[in-house]
C-alpha cells in the first residue's frame, strides 16, 4: 500500500513539473511570438558585445520591415538555412522585397551567403535582451549529466513522498495511543476527585440514617451475643 501511494505521489508530482513547465514555455513563445524565444550565443564574432556563453531574449513580434541599422537580430543563414546567426544589421540593401545585410561587431566585413541577403523568410527576431553567461549551464547539462540530474531530482522526491508516509503513520499512531489514554482515564476518576464533589442533603440524610441503622444493627447483634454468654455462663454454674 506504501509503494502504491508513493509511486501515485511521485508520479503526480513529475506530472505537475510537466504541465507548469509546459505553460510556462507556451507563454513564452506567445509573449515573444516565436516558436524558440532564448538563443545561446555559440561564436564569438559579436564580441566584446556578445560574448560565447551569452543567453539571448528574441523578440519575433517586431516586423522584419521595421529592423533598422544598427540592430541586432537572430536569423537563418540564407545559404541552405543550416545555422542560427546573430549578427548586427549593417546596411539595407532593397526595399521591395525588403533585404538587409548583416555584419559581425569582430569581423572585418560582411560574409556573403552568411550575412547577406536576409529577407523575411530567414529572419527569426530582434535581440531584446541579453543574460550574461547562463549558456554555460547548458554545455554542462549534456548527457549524461542531464540525466544524472533528471535521477537525483526523482529521487529527491521519492524520499521525501516516504518521509511524508511515515510521519503520517506516526502521528496516527500517536494521536490513537493519547486518544485511549484519554478514554482510561476519563472512566477511571480518581477517588479524591470524587470526595471533593458536593454532595445535596438528601443524598446526606440518607447516608446518615444508613450509617445509624448499620449502628443499630451492630449494637442488637452485641446485646444478643452477651445475652448468650449470660445465659451458657448461668447454666455452667448451675451444673
Amino acid at each position: 500500500m506504501a509503494t502504491g501511494k508513493i509511486s501515485k505521489g511521485v508520479i503526480k508530482d513529475i506530472i505537475i513539473v510537466g504541465i507548469g513547465v509546459f505553460a510556462i514555455w507556451i507563454s513564452l513563445q506567445v509573449i515573444f511570438g516565436t516558436e524558440n524565444p532564448f538563443f545561446v550565443v555559440s561564436s564569438g564574432s559579436m564580441v566584446p558585445v556578445l560574448e560565447v556563453y551569452d543567453v539571448l531574449v528574441v523578440q519575433g513580434n517586431t516586423p522584419f520591415e521595421e529592423v533598422k541599422v544598427g540592430d541586432i537580430i537572430v536569423f537563418n543563414r540564407p545559404s541552405g538555412h543550416d545555422r542560427v546567426i546573430v549578427h548586427r544589421v549593417f546596411s539595407i540593401i532593397d526595399d521591395d522585397p525588403f533585404t538587409i545585410r548583416t555584419k559581425g561587431d569582430a569581423n572585418p566585413a560582411s560574409i556573403p551567403g552568411t550575412d547577406f541577403p536576409i529577407t523575411d523568410e530567414e529572419y527569426i527576431g530582434q535581440v531584446v535582451y541579453v543574460i550574461p553567461q547562463v549558456g554555460a549551464i547548458t554545455q554542462i547539462l549534456r548527457p549524461p549529466v542531464n540525466y544524472v540530474i533528471i535521477a537525483i531530482i526523482i529521487g529527491i522526491m521519492i524520499f521525501k513522498q516516504i518521509s511524508k508516509s511515515k510521519k503520517e503513520k506516526e502521528v496516527d499512531f500517536d494521536d490513537s495511543v493519547n486518544s485511549e489514554n484519554d478514554t482510561t482515564n476519563q472512566s477511571f476518576p480518581k477517588l479524591d476527585v470524587l470526595d471533593k464533589i458536593p454532595k445535596d442533603d438528601a443524598y446526606t440524610n440518607s447516608q446518615a440514617e444508613g450509617n445509624k441503622n448499620i449502628s443499630d444493627k451492630e449494637n442488637k447483634v452485641e446485646s444478643k451475643s452477651e445475652k448468650n454468654n449470660n445465659s451458657k455462663d448461668f447454666i455452667e454454674k448451675k451444673d
